[in-house]
């Protein structure tokens, strides 16, 4: 079977969806990814073919602007979220994508649930799809206005427009129960999938780690878009004072400019998460899909640092299960910061509401499963 994934062009939209692709891969299938060219360099490691289609995040950024007056990263209104999401995106990518896909001639289209280009494209080709959730479900107000958005671009095809967004046959869930909005869903058929950790390619060597000292392990790993988060050496600097180890991801800062004391903070540009959270006690995280999820599968508790309207919805939802501290934009302080991770380690019922989210997780169907149920019903249905 051949199946096309689409993602908005973002790293963290494009690693969920990988555990399934390779899965899909391991059994058989032929898989390839629909995204703007800038990917490549995610993608084509991977193994997995790119069909560049549409412009990239920041170009569709700005069309929002040019077509609203308004400015999406301060002002993240309903209506920005969806103009870019299911406008600007779709309207700069469709006709590449489209050209792709005929080319290509895929079986099945998969899209992550912010991506409104895979589904418009399984529904010119008349395809079957499936949307993967890759965080918690959005709220409504944020999903009436990107089904809206979206209804337009639709009708000028042609095509009936979906009751709700997102849309397709399928709903891949990747959010845990203990982290999931409840009735948020739209009326798919649901099938969960296990979030992992992210893994680097098959056969890629593991990069020897510092030990620690025996102290608590923390790691602190912030978006890689600057002035998302509090400066990345204050906030070391800060939990320096607790009498932990620390692992951090720079961003491409060089530890040298980072103020800290020499041997005290183990500095890494990138690691798979998978490598990043082993033996680690407590994260500190921007409120990505990928460190949420992941932390939770590993029953590790986190202070989450949100810097746009998505991430606090993962900060809130971890928040109230009980599994972390969120600290609210203007409250992100470096002090405030080290107080909460001192109350994580201080207060054994952080680490075992994160233990409960863990068991959630396992109990999840595994990637390997959902690719053979997917593809199984995609046969059934021919």
């Amino acid at each position: 079977m051949r199946i096309l994934v689409f993602n908005t062009p973002l790293t963290g939209h494009f690693l969920p969806l990988l555990p399934l692709a390779r899965a899909l891969r391991a059994q058989g299938h032929t898989v390839a990814f629909v995204s703007a060219a800038g990917m490549a360099g995610s993608v084509e490691p991977e193994g997995f073919e790119l069909i560049p289609a549409g412009a990239t995040t920041d170009t569709a950024i700005a069309e929002v602007t040019r077509r609203t007056g308004r400015n999406l990263m301060t002002d993240p209104s309903p209506e920005l979220i969806a103009e870019f999401f299911a406008g600007a995106r779709v309207d700069l990518s469709l006709d590449e994508a489209l050209a792709g896909a005929r080319a290509w001639v895929p079986d099945l289209i998969v899209s992550e649930h912010c991506d409104y280009v895979g589904p418009l494209v399984a529904a010119v080709l008349k395809l079957p799809s499936a949307v993967m959730a890759i965080d918690p479900a959005l709220e409504p107000e944020v999903l009436d206005a990107l089904a809206a958005t979206a209804h337009s671009r639709y009708l000028e095809r042609g095509l009936q427009a979906p009751a709700h967004a997102p849309s397709g046959d399928w709903l891949l869930d990747l959010c845990p129960p203990g982290l999931q909005r409840g009735g948020a869903l739209p009326a798919l058929e649901r099938i969960a999938l296990r979030p992992e950790p992210h893994q680097g390619p098959e056969g890629t060597p593991r990069a020897p780690r510092e030990p620690g000292g025996g102290r608590p392990r923390v790691l602190v790993s912030f978006s890689t878009v600057p002035g998302v988060t509090p400066p990345l050496g204050s906030v070391l600097r800060s939990l320096s004072a607790l009498d932990i180890d620390l692992v951090a991801t720079s961003g491409g800062v060089p530890a040298d400019d980072l103020g800290l004391e020499p041997g005290r903070v183990e500095v890494v540009t990138f690691l798979p998460a998978a490598e990043l959270l082993d033996g680690v006690s407590a994260v500190v995280h921007h409120g990505g899909s990928g460190t949420t999820f992941g932390a939770a599968a590993r029953g590790i508790p986190a202070v989450v640092i949100p810097g746009s309207a998505g991430q606090q919805r993962q900060a809130n939802r971890l928040q109230a299960a009980g599994a972390g501290v969120a600290l609210p934009i203007g409250e992100q302080s470096p002090e405030a910061v080290t107080a909460a991770v001192g109350r994580l380690l201080a207060e054994p019922a952080f680490t075992a509401a994160a233990q409960r989210l863990r068991d959630e997780i396992a109990a999840m169907p595994s990637a390997s499963e959902v690719a053979r149920r997917l593809t199984a019903s995609v046969s059934a249905s021919r």
